[in-house]
């Protein structure tokens, strides 16, 4: 991996939602890099325990603020030359306890984040989803795809919040000069995920290290492509150390059914979980897989990491951060609780 001092010299950054699963493996990058953090949170779907260890170190400074909120351009006093809006409930269960507030940080959050970057000249990057394409009609999904998207459906809430933030993002490129840009990360796993935030990866660890069914969604073949913490961190720095304005897909280039994620899982923890088919959630989209031309030619970046090594590293994590009654506690899977449609059928039983 490049070093951040060697692709543009950063002094003190701003990470939204630096207490997160994602931001919190930023924080931590850029402060290996020598750059200053400013860790911003309101703690409301991250956590402390992900930046604990980095408290005390010189250069790292946890701002409790709510990025949303109508103090955060003056409490952000900066200066900053890089500003990483990370913050959003990114998981079923929060952004589905939290729609309005979901729906608030992509919009007046989106918008204060950038005024802070305008303020200081500052390069800004959005942290965008592979959730703005929805259910996809094209695959693998390129950047020029507009996607296949639910207005009002129970995903809303999320996708609809990232694909308003993109067009804030343009907007203020384009009207203010703004030096901004857009990467869309698709199924990024690792380290410091929540037990039992109802995405797959996490789901399925804790079941098969509690010897408990593993739950698919539906069949199970439905596909992701997974994409390790450390690869993703790379190519969002990537781009943020360009000037680049266009959005840039990040994420793995294995294209997987669920159902085989589940049984590598079960493989890697030696556990005997048997698979169990469960309701399918609405618009829970059939295949996703990024295009990932772009980062590749223009960025030179790719994965590396190997769905073994990843899962291993995840799997080890969960291990030594979760007693076994934490394990068992009652979970959501893959992407729900969304509703299942009138019109489905119940999911065939393996």
């Amino acid at each position: 991996m490049t070093p951040v001092s060697e692709r543009r010299q950063w002094r003190r950054a701003a990470v939204t939602g630096g207490a997160g699963f994602l931001g919190s493996h930023l924080c931590e990058r850029l402060l290996n890099e020598g750059v200053e953090v400013d860790c911003v949170d309101n703690l409301s779907s991250g956590s402390a325990d992900n930046v604990d260890h980095l408290t005390g170190r010189p250069g790292f400074t946890f701002v409790d603020c709510d990025v949303s909120g109508p103090d955060c351009v003056d409490r952000l006093s900066g200066p900053y030359d890089l500003v990483l809006h990370f913050a959003c409930p990114a998981s079923p269960v929060d952004y589905l306890r939290m729609p309005l507030e979901t729906l608030d940080v992509g919009s007046l959050g989106t918008r204060n984040a950038l005024a802070v970057a305008h303020r200081d000249g500052a390069r800004f990057l959005l942290a965008s989803t592979s959730e703005v394409y929805g259910d996809p009609l094209v695959h693998p999904q390129r950047e020029d795809y507009w996607g296949n998207v639910n207005p009002v459906g129970p995903r809303s809430v999320y996708d609809e919040s990232k694909r308003f933030s993109e067009a804030l993002v343009t907007a203020h490129v384009s009207v203010k000069g703004t030096d901004a840009g857009i990467v869309r990360l698709f199924n990024t796993y690792g380290p410091r995920m929540r037990a039992h935030d109802g995405r797959a990866v996490p789901t399925f660890i804790c079941q098969a290290l509690a010897g408990e069914p593993i739950t698919l969604a539906g069949d199970g073949s439905q596909t992701r492509s997974l994409c390790y913490v450390d690869d993703t961190l790379d190519g969002v720095l990537r781009v943020a150390a360009s000037r680049s304005v266009r959005p840039v897909n990040i994420g793995g280039s294995e294209e997987t059914t669920v159902r085989e994620i589940a049984r590598r899982i079960v493989k890697l923890t030696g556990s005997t979980s048997r698979l169990e088919c469960v309701d399918r959630p609405v618009d829970d989209p059939e295949r996703r897989r990024p295009d990932t031309t772009l980062a590749r030619e223009l960025f030179g970046w790719q994965p590396h990491i190997s769905w073994e090594e990843g899962l291993e590293r995840t799997i080890a994590h969960f291990a030594a951060r979760y007693a076994p009654a934490e394990l068992t506690r009652p979970t959501v899977l893959l992407e729900t609780p969304l509703p299942v449609a009138a019109s489905e059928e119940p999911a065939p039983q393996p």
